[in-house]
């Protein structure tokens, strides 16, 4: 690990830069600031995203406007029940030399990029669901018994409608845990839909800019793992995610009653690291327990279940992390 001062200048460094790529970016996809820091937080943690929102409201846009302001060779793939695994992943095609030989040749497919936008991920069947699953975890995929490495960095941003599901495929719990965080792309307020108007209805559009390269990114995104996270802050992690299991002794009666299965491990490293990402997004040094508060609902909607029960009498998931996040947030205050 680097000397602290050596440290603290590369964080402030890397803020200020971010903070270049926070206005590239807002400037094309206008009044979701939030968004925007929960996408960059998950690429800056190496980890993947999905953004949940209905149709127009720009995802496809974000996207497209990271691959460029990251300096990321980006792709996208529309999602659909026909789809694929070799639709995404390649194929093995046999080639024939000049000298009448044939041998093997692998195609690559549109997952070998650095930003992968799957596009209503929902909509494909499981059997092409589960070929992301490798991607994801491993960096690198399986065909025909032959691994390939994917580039890097490698992410994945998937978009999912949360209305119209006749005729898709939820996604299992496995592939969602792989998912840093779930981003809620909600409706712009009036004022931004005015900007909106103006800005993207007009002869010229403003256009993004490079701000980081591939491996510029990389560095950024070994340098948050090295940001120090306090005491108090690893405590409050574990005390969220652990009071968010229905089993976990001294649980919330909100939680034992209604919540089916808890986060495991891997949402307090989501935590972990997030908290980090979003302090530096901030431009601050370190992770406070506001930061664990701000993230707890974008990390932990998508690695929980309501009983049946709960979700016919109307509950929402997001009101019991609430009232968890808030019960932990006073243990800390008065601790």
């Amino acid at each position: 690990m680097s000397d602290t001062p050596d440290l603290v200048t590369e964080i402030e460094l890397l803020g200020a830069k971010l903070g270049e790529a926070k206005d590239s970016i807002t400037n094309r996809f206008i009044g979701q600031e939030q968004v925007v820091d929960l996408v960059l937080s998950s690429i800056l943690c190496g980890g993947h995203g999905l953004l949940v929102g209905l149709p127009g409201l720009g995802k496809t846009r974000l996207v497209d406007t990271l691959s460029t302001v990251l300096g990321l060779d980006g792709k996208r793939v529309q999602f659909t029940p026909d789809l694929m695994p070799a639709d995404i992943l390649g194929s093995e095609v046999l080639e024939t030399g000049a000298d009448g030989s044939r041998t093997f040749k692998f195609i690559q497919g549109p997952i070998f990029c650095q930003l992968l936008m799957a596009d209503e991920i929902n909509r494909a069947s499981p059997r092409t669901q589960s070929a992301l699953l490798q991607a994801m975890q491993e960096k690198s995929v399986t065909v025909a018994g032959a691994a390939h490495e994917l580039p890097a960095p490698f992410h994945v941003l998937a978009t999912q409608n949360p209305i119209e599901q006749e005729g898709t495929y939820p996604l299992p719990e496995a592939q969602l845990d792989r998912f840093l965080v779930q981003i809620d792309v909600p409706y712009p307020d009036r004022d931004t839909e005015r900007d909106i108007l103006i800005a993207t209805t007009g002869i010229e559009e403003t256009e993004a800019r490079a701000v980081f390269t591939p491996d510029a990114l990389i560095a950024a995104q070994k340098l948050v793992r090295q940001m120090p996270v306090g005491e108090s802050v690893v405590e409050m992690i574990l005390d969220l995610v652990r009071a968010c299991r229905p089993e976990e002794p001294g649980a919330l009666d909100v939680v034992r009653e209604n919540v089916g299965w808890g986060p495991g491990p891997r949402a307090a490293q989501a935590l972990m690291l997030t908290v980090r990402a979003r302090a530096l997004l901030d431009g601050r040094l370190a992770p406070s327990a506001e930061d664990v508060t701000a993230l707890a609902t974008p990390v932990l909607t998508h690695r929980m279940a309501l009983t049946f029960a709960a979700r016919a009498r109307g509950l929402e998931l997001g009101e019991v992390i609430h009232q968890v996040t808030d019960h932990v947030t006073r243990i800390e205050v008065a601790a």
